[in-house]
């Protein structure tokens, strides 16, 4: 369990106004994140540490973003503003400028008055635990600032955009293009509504383009990887061959075949990895606790490892790592294939899926044809501050009548949530009706027991 006062699984999150997301405390962590940086990379006399930072459309970004300016320039941090891009487009940018460390403000698939600080490394990784507990330990301190002379200065990149644009069409095979192929594209009015279009078109797609209109407020609002609904109805609405939608900072996917059927992460990972497989590229798969027991299956029936994380992409990369494989996700649409990017990329996924069709000259439907997924169902439960549901008698006794009722044909999954007050309640099974109810009453016994 998370211990720390501020960082949580995606580094800092929460409503505007409130703690953290103050301008006084993000120009504190980006004094706290700047000492350490300089700390840490033991520049030379002279030298000073560069960072990146990226937004995407919150009207708060602009607040922010001078605030974490104003905090790296005060510990002698050189700032490169990069405006609205995707979240990974910061991990790729500061990667290839050889720079000290990224950030990105977002709050990813939340409501625009929420907003968030999440941090990338040199190598294009998240942080690890330690430097974001050591950044947070900082916070306590008072903060000081460099003289004068040693100020950090702030630079804007005019080319950001172009640059992973590229970097995104050269994830995709060159023998193959989108021409001919007919694409509804919902940007969630986030971070990559100016990019994810004409990466798509570059290729040779025609591209029907929706939540790519952002005012500052609109983001992820019932559009975007979140509310699939509107991918449907958009695909359905233009005779579209496939839908893709992304989330307000870029790094999640969803898609829709031409009937509007909707093929959410877990699908999407099982394509990519079958295609690797057929290629003879695939190792091991790495899912969380949340991926459905069909994926499971399925990738056994190609031969294919598969082991679970704890959820959150943080934790499927590290266990990559680990295992020394390269392709896992989460079945909400973080797909991370480690031979294309150090991170989760849902435009470079969807051109993963869309290789993997071309090559093998398949639909979405064809491509998922071997998979037989278990009812689920998952139903989040608002939790009040402080209130310890793992020692909740009753909540207990909600989840062993289930647990019996299913039996060894199903499973239940209770977890609090990284970046909000909520208890995720999920119940999977053979029995669609079963699942519901079951999950259903747990969930009850969650709202009794927090009331």
């Amino acid at each position: 369990m998370n211990t720390r006062k501020y960082f949580g699984t995606d580094g800092v999150r929460g409503r505007v106004g409130e703690k953290p997301i103050t301008p006084d405390l993000v120009m504190r962590i980006g004094h706290a994140a700047g000492v350490s940086l300089a700390r840490r990379q033991g520049m030379s006399a002279g030298e000073r540490p560069k960072v990146l930072i990226g937004k995407d459309t919150r009207i708060s970004g602009y607040m922010l973003e001078a605030a974490l300016e104003a905090g790296f320039s005060a510990a002698g941090v050189d700032v490169m503003l990069a405006g609205p891009i995707p979240t990974p487009a910061v991990a790729y940018l500061t990667r290839a400028l050889r720079l000290q460390a990224g950030v990105v403000i977002s709050a990813s698939h939340n409501p625009f008055y929420d907003n968030g600080i999440k941090f990338f490394s040199a190598r294009g990784l998240k942080l690890p635990d330690a430097v974001e507990a050591e950044i947070e330990s900082r916070l306590d301190e008072t903060m000081g600032c460099v003289e004068s002379a040693h100020l950090g200065r702030a630079s804007r990149i005019d080319d950001a955009a172009g640059r992973y644009i590229e970097f995104c069409k050269s994830t995709f095979p060159p023998e193959f293009d989108l021409r001919g192929m007919k694409i509804a594209l919902d940007c969630a009015h986030g971070a990559a509504y100016q990019i994810a279009p004409k990466v798509f078109h570059e290729l040779g797609a025609e591209v029907f383009e929706a939540g790519n209109k952002p005012d500052g407020f609109n983001i992820n609002d019932g559009v975007g990887a979140t509310r699939p609904e509107f991918l449907r109805q958009t695909v359905l609405a233009h005779a579209a061959d496939l839908g893709v939608a992304l989330d307000g900072d870029g790094d999640r996917l969803i898609m829709a075949d031409r009937q509007g059927e909707i093929y959410d992460g877990d699908k999407l990972l099982y394509v990519i990895a079958a295609a690797r497989k057929h290629r003879g590229e695939a190792g091991g798969i790495v899912g969380t606790l949340m991926s459905n027991l069909g994926l499971e299956h399925a990738l056994a029936r190609l031969g294919l490892p598969f082991v679970r994380a704890r959820v959150g992409d943080r934790y499927v990369l590290e266990l990559l790592h680990e295992k020394g494989w390269r392709i896992g996700g989460e079945n909400s649409g973080h797909i991370i294939c480690l031979d294309c990017h150090t991170t989760g990329d849902g435009i470079v996924s969807a051109l993963q899926v869309l290789a993997a069709l071309r090559a093998r000259g398949q639909t979405l439907a064809q491509a998922c044809a071997d998979l037989e997924f278990y009812p689920q169902r998952l139903v989040n439960v608002s939790l009040r501050a402080g209130f310890d549901w793992q020692a909740d008698a009753g909540i207990a006794a909600a989840r062993a009548r289930a647990e019996t009722a299913l039996g060894e044909s199903g499973r239940v999954l209770l977890r609090s949530s990284g970046t909000e007050p909520l208890l995720r309640v999920m119940v999977e099974g053979r029995e669609e009706e079963l699942v519901h109810r079951l999950a259903d009453e747990i969930a009850a016994a969650v709202e009794a027991a927090a009331a």
